[in-house]
């Protein structure tokens, strides 16, 4: 197994200082190149989380142009690697919304897919004092490409798209096979979900997932969940970090997912199909 063929998560406690996100980002990704990370998935909003969601117009760009778009092509080609872009602002239809954008780079620094966040999180949380209402500030997406890569046919679920099985399971009829998961999960529906959710993606689909978050302290309150995790198909946890930033690396195994999706054929057997 290459180097080339390593997997790498990065988790970030962004704030509202753009340029400081980006410089420990960058930090994160070259720490995992040295790991041999030949794919980097960052969080959600990793260049910016603000004192509150409707501070993202600031930084909004035009597809194709603008800074955060040439930092993630600039860090692809430095670094020699494919990068999941986490989500950024790009300009939606409305002019007081935003697309909540994933970007997928090659190593060349040549952009090669647009995933925009597909449901949002407009929910009140039990048993605690935390109202969200992403639809004031976000549209959704309608579309979930899947690309290939040098490591497997790749799609993504950004965040509170993981509670949508359905999604995932309309792109194993493109050929699913590593789902990437930027998100900034909160500490409570963390706590009780996330593993959980992230486990069953991967068994179900017999995918490799790897779930970039947040995970800390924000300068607007909020607090989120962490425990960024690269899980195989047979929904092995094979790396996570639990709190705090840093990055996790581990090797991917396409002959081991193979063989488990010939011997063990559950994608085969479906009886229903997502339209």
């Amino acid at each position: 197994m290459s180097e080339s063929s390593k997997l790498a998560a990065v988790q970030m406690a962004s704030g509202p200082n753009a340029t400081a996100n980006l410089i420990e980002a960058e930090r994160l990704i070259s720490l995992a190149a040295k790991a041999g990370a030949g794919l980097v998935v960052l969080p959600e909003n990793f260049a910016f989380m603000g004192q509150q969601d409707r501070d993202l117009l600031a930084l909004v760009e035009s597809d194709g142009s603008g800074p955060l778009q040439d930092f993630l092509a600039q860090m692809a080609l430095r670094y020699d690697l494919w990068i999941v872009g986490g989500t950024i602002p790009l300009r939606g239809h409305h002019p007081a919304r935003v697309r909540a954008a994933t970007l997928i780079y090659n190593a060349q620094g040549d952009r090669v897919a647009r995933y925009d966040k597909m449901h949002l999180f407009d929910v009140v949380l039990p048993d605690a004092d935390e109202r969200y209402q992403e639809s004031a500030t976000i549209e959704p997406g309608d579309q979930s490409p899947v690309v290939d890569t040098p490591f497997g046919r790749l799609g993504v679920l950004v965040c509170y798209d993981l509670r949508f099985p359905e999604t995932a399971r309309r792109m194993i009829d493109s050929g699913l096979e590593i789902l990437a998961v930027p998100a900034a999960f909160t500490a409570l529906t963390g706590k009780a979900h996330w593993e959980p959710l992230i486990r069953a993606r991967a068994i179900e689909n017999l995918a490799y997932v790897i779930a970039a978050a947040q995970g800390g302290y924000h300068l607007s309150g909020r607090e989120t969940y962490g425990h960024s995790m690269i899980v195989d198909p047979w929904g092995n946890v094979l790396a996570q970090i639990e709190r705090g930033v840093g990055q996790i690396c581990c090797a991917l195994d396409r002959d081991r997912q193979t063989s488990i999706r010939r011997t063990f054929p559950v994608l085969e057997h479906r009886r229903l199909k997502c339209r």
